[in-house]
């Protein structure tokens, strides 16, 4: 019977991440679609701005109204956001991230293992077998 609560354990544990990288994949979609609304009414407003109440009318960068300037980087940043939530956290998400530890610790542990070989290789310890031979 305990060995069924372990095994459902590891259960819990998975379906727990799982779950926990959903929420957050949730919460990155959410706040991608909160910036896409925001962004349109910031648009909007900017061309309401300039066009109906001749706000920096006279302002223009390269022969263009400065509210198509500042759309277009504003529009940047929000492309910017988008690919960071549909494309790199799909290439390095959770499992990416878990190949990653997986490796490093690998590393590690051939580090630990080469370094404790080059310490019983320069400071060996004393032979057990001697001294009870010398003793006895």
């Amino acid at each position: 019977m305990a060995s069924a609560e372990r095994k459902s354990g590891k259960i819990d544990i998975e379906q727990r991440e799982l779950f926990e990288n959903a929420q957050r994949r949730i919460k990155q979609k959410k706040r991608l679609t909160t910036h896409f609304v925001i962004f349109i009414a910031g648009s909007i407003l900017f061309i309401i701005l300039n066009v109906v109440l001749d706000f920096g009318k006279e302002f223009k960068l390269f022969g263009t109204d400065w509210f198509a300037w500042a759309i277009l980087l504003w529009f940047f940043f929000f492309l910017i956001h988008a690919i960071n939530v549909f494309f790199v956290n799909k290439l390095m998400g959770k499992e990416w991230e878990n190949k990653q530890m997986e490796r490093l610790v690998e590393k590690q542990k051939k580090k630990i293992a080469e370094l404790q070989q080059r310490v019983e290789r320069e400071h060996p310890l004393p032979n057990s077998n001697k001294n009870t031979s010398l003793n006895a």
